[in-house]
């Protein structure tokens, strides 16, 4: 028996696809030692092993399916003089041999594909996060977009106060659509604290319109959603407040704007 011929019986060992004399003689060559058998399984499992650690992506759909046909319609090599039949034995846990052929392609792409799945799989679903976070920014643009051209818009300018003179901040509010806060020159809040932006209208006690924090340049912004009950505001204000913010402003106040 010649190795190619060996080959083609370990990689139906491998499979499960051995039976009655085809079996029992391939088992005996692996009770009796054969080197070219041994060798055969140890090089198949670094082989696939390798494989698919180097496949950088799933096949394409479908290839699974097509591929196990050309494995179930590849041709087996037959002995080419029958040997003596031995007793039937169950198949030992061994690493399976380097394949040829259509049924080595067929294989190695089946191991690769399962081996990527679960990575692929993951991929997707990264992206379809990423996807939905550009929409939900695209649909944030365009409300942004639809406030500044409306002529109800109001732009409120707010100034600095003592705690952070140099501090600047706009506010583009329309009452029935909400607005967009961007401050600028704000101190990095200290731990456990965060900045509260406060509608006031009239003499009605301030309304809370967000808490927000800002980066390491100071600058900070605020989507605002409509406001209930409140139609006109007087002026809009930043307190320092804890995380979370509260129902009503208690700390120092750092920017102050009069529409």
């Amino acid at each position: 028996m010649n190795r190619d011929e060996i080959g083609e019986l370990a990689a139906a060992y491998a499979l499960g696809g051995l039976e009655g004399e085809e079996l029992a003689r391939f088992e005996a060559l692996l009770e009796a030692g054969d080197a070219d058998a041994l060798r055969a399984l140890r090089e198949c499992g670094d082989t696939l092993v390798g494989l698919a650690a180097a496949a950088p992506e799933p096949p394409p759909a479908g290839v699974k399916a097509a591929l196990l046909e050309r494995i179930a319609a590849a041709p087996a090599t037959r002995p080419s003089a029958p040997a003596r039949p031995l007793p039937r034995r169950r198949p030992r846990a061994l690493w399976p041999v380097v394949l040829s052929g259509a049924m080595a392609a067929g294989l190695a792409a089946v191991v690769v594909g399962w081996s990527v799945s679960s990575t692929y799989e993951k991929r997707l679903d990264a992206l379809a996060r990423d996807a939905e976070q550009l929409r939900a920014e695209l649909r944030a643009q365009q409300a942004v977009i639809a406030i500044l051209r409306d002529p109800a818009t109001q732009v409120v300018a707010l100034a600095g106060l003592p705690p952070a003179p140099a501090a600047r901040a706009r506010m583009m509010w329309h009452a029935q659509a909400g607005g967009v806060f961007v401050a600028t020159g704000l101190p990095a809040p200290p731990e456990g604290k965060a900045y509260q932006l406060w509608a006031i209208a009239g003499t009605n006690a301030p309304v809370s319109a967000g808490v927000f924090t800002v980066d390491a340049s100071g600058t900070g912004s605020l989507a605002v959603r409509p406001l209930p009950g409140v139609s006109t505001v007087n002026a809009f204000a930043v307190t320092l407040e804890p995380a979370g913010g509260l129902p009503a402003p208690s700390g120092d106040m750092y920017l102050l704007g009069k529409s």
